[in-house]
């Protein structure tokens, strides 16, 4: 009661001697300043503990590669704060207020956990407070440091991604002209900014339009191929023999897999492997190449082969789908979501090319492309890692001609292709001839797919990609 009345009461002098006697002269001295510092006219604001929201799949944790800002710096909202990495995803984290960083709560590499604190934000206490944040009151501050510490009130719309690019190239997004919707900034409008700050000329966008070839006399050669065999060169890392043992905890994508592959045992696997001549899609592709480099677009191997499955998909609906736990209920998908295992520093991760079945070659090579970019700079995003309804494994880029891929739930069906070989074949006359071949190994979910209908759709997926000239009858 007599601390009560010690902050209710305006000046220390009101207070009795009766209860001055309770109490010693620390308390009554934190109390009256306390009561000093809520009535000072002095500009204060208020801070917002920031703390880490749900990003949806079941993530609880998170670990933080990336800081973007640092104690000091002022952001507004949807600017990036930092880079978080579960093990799902890389999700950039933005803000949701202007203000001024006060505090970061975890080092690089810390697991932060989501509902708590991430940041601490100093606001405006005028615009008030979300009432779900916890506000803790921040100590006076001279006229002088708020003014070098103005908080800006524009708000930029741009994704992550237009933010990186704007970081890395050191632009103000405040200074940028955005012209999408309700003027959110857009990749153009970055590199338009760029290029009239540095005075380039920008390269057309690769969809803009199709460029007819160039004639014969100026078609871009290929470069010719070096047919000896490839001895594998060991890793450039220093090995350094500590005499002791080291423990470290599995986190990010390896936790993943822990997760899936011991879900994936459950399932009784079904393999199927087979062999296909890829001696025409190879002269295809020598054939198309050219092209698809003047459109700024690598082509590989792999959008045939995605295409090539998706056509057969059509055919075989029960590959692109999914069974529940209960094992009661098959979801038939109807986007063909097609993921790519990938290879990366942070370990195996899949993302997949969304709707295949109204793509056509030349998009799935640019998804590719884009994908396998922000895959070796792990900045893939949740949407690019979920959603998978049907995987291939193109393992021979590594090495090996056969494998056992895992199914990855809940799909029911995964492929592994091998590496193309140069081998010896007989053709309808019996005469041999030099023929690129490649092995495939299939595994399908045997509780609902048997084994005549994994062969009948590899045999279709073998024909498109034997005869790729027979695709554009069922191209859509």
């Amino acid at each position: 009661v007599c601390i009560h009345r010690v902050r209710s009461c305006s000046s220390i002098r009101f207070i009795k001697s009766k209860y001055v006697c309770v109490f010693d002269k620390s308390a009554l001295k934190f109390s009256h300043q306390q009561r000093l510092f809520r009535t000072s006219a002095v500009s204060c604001g208020q801070i917002v503990q920031f703390k880490l929201s749900d990003i949806g799949e079941g993530i609880t944790e998170v670990t933080v590669k990336e800081w973007y800002i640092k104690e000091g710096d002022s952001v507004s909202q949807f600017d990036s704060i930092c880079e978080v990495q579960s093990d799902k995803a890389s999700v950039t984290i933005t803000s949701r207020y202007d203000g001024i960083i006060r505090k970061l709560h975890y080092n690089l590499d810390d697991i932060a956990y989501v509902g708590k604190p991430l940041v601490d934000i100093e606001i405006d206490a005028s615009k008030g407070v979300a009432p779900e944040e916890d506000v803790v009151e921040t100590p006076p501050m001279s006229h002088e440091e708020h003014t070098h510490q103005e908080i800006k009130g524009h708000k930029t719309l741009a994704t992550p991604a237009v933010r990186r690019l704007a970081m890395e190239n050191n632009i103000k997004l405040s200074e940028v002209v955005g012209t999408g919707k309700d003027n959110r900034i857009l990749k153009e409008d970055i590199l338009n900014y760029l290029a009239k700050q540095t005075g380039a000329i920008l390269p057309p966008s690769p969809k803009a339009e199709i460029i007819p070839p160039l004639p014969k006399s100026e078609t871009v050669p290929a470069a010719p191929k070096d047919k000896a065999r490839k001895i594998p060169v060991p890793v450039s890392r220093p090995i350094v023999f500590s005499g002791k043992d080291k423990t470290e905890p599995i986190t990010g994508f390896h936790k993943a897999m822990v997760k899936t592959m011991s879900a994936a045992l459950k399932i009784p696997h079904f393999g199927y492997c087979d062999e296909i001549d890829l001696t025409q899609l190879v002269q295809l592709r020598e054939e198309l190449k050219p092209l698809a480099q003047i459109r700024g677009v690598k082509l590989s191997f792999m959008p045939f082969f995605i295409k090539a499955a998706s056509l057969g998909l059509l055919q075989y609906p029960i590959l692109n789908a999914s069974l529940d736990e209960s094992c009661q209920n098959v979801t038939y998908k109807a986007s063909h979501n097609i993921g790519v295992a990938m290879d990366t520093e942070q370990g195996l991760i899949v993302p997949n090319v969304k709707n295949v079945q109204v793509c056509s070659v030349f998009e799935i090579a640019s998804e590719l492309n884009r994908l396998q970019s922000l895959g070796s700079a792990g900045q893939l995003g949740t949407n690019d890692l979920t959603g998978g309804t049907f995987t291939l494994s193109n393992i021979g880029t590594i090495g090996g001609t056969y494998a056992k891929p895992v199914i990855l739930p809940p799909e029911v069906a995964i492929g592994a292709l091998g590496k193309i070989q140069v081998l010896p074949r007989f053709n309808g006359k019996g005469e041999v001839f030099k023929a690129q071949i490649m092995n495939v190994s299939w595994s399908a979910d045997h509780r609902i797919i048997d084994g005549a209908t994994m062969a009948r759709f590899s045999n279709l997926w073998k024909s498109y990609l034997e005869n790729p000239a027979s695709m554009l009858l069922d191209l859509k």
